[in-house]
């Protein structure tokens, strides 16, 4: 969902970044990232915003793949179909990360406010 009328991303920010580049780096090497712009950025509730998304989605990724790979190991013993299946659940698992991480850092560029779905709800109370 994006937040209409949300100027902060051309607000000034505590890192000397422009906003809109400090938000989609927080993205960039996911929980790193997310937290030292979190923990940096003191001023800008835009940057904060993304900082804390990318936390929380990407321990979410991690969590989901975690699971996904442990099912994988159950489905991986039937023969033949189970390791077919759990290796498109893993090649699945990784598309939608690497787009949904694309997505975030060109939203956050854009200057968008873009909340994924059930994380962006615990990133906004981070803010």
């Amino acid at each position: 969902m994006t937040i209409p009328g949300d100027a902060s991303a051309n607000g000034p920010t505590s890192t000397g970044i422009p906003a809109n580049v400090a938000g989609a780096l927080a993205y960039v090497l996911g929980p790193i990232t997310g937290i030292i712009f979190y923990v940096l950025e003191k001023d800008n509730r835009f940057v904060r915003f993304h900082a804390a998304q990318s936390i929380v989605v990407s321990i979410a990724m991690f969590i989901i793949s975690f699971v996904l790979g442990m099912l994988g190991l159950v489905i991986g013993a039937v023969p033949l179909i189970g390791w077919l299946v759990a290796m498109l659940l893993s090649f699945g698992v990784s598309i939608v990360s690497f787009v949904l991480w694309l997505l975030l850092m060109w939203q956050a560029f854009q200057g968008k406010e873009w909340e994924v779905p059930f994380a962006g709800v615990f990133a906004r109370r981070m803010v």
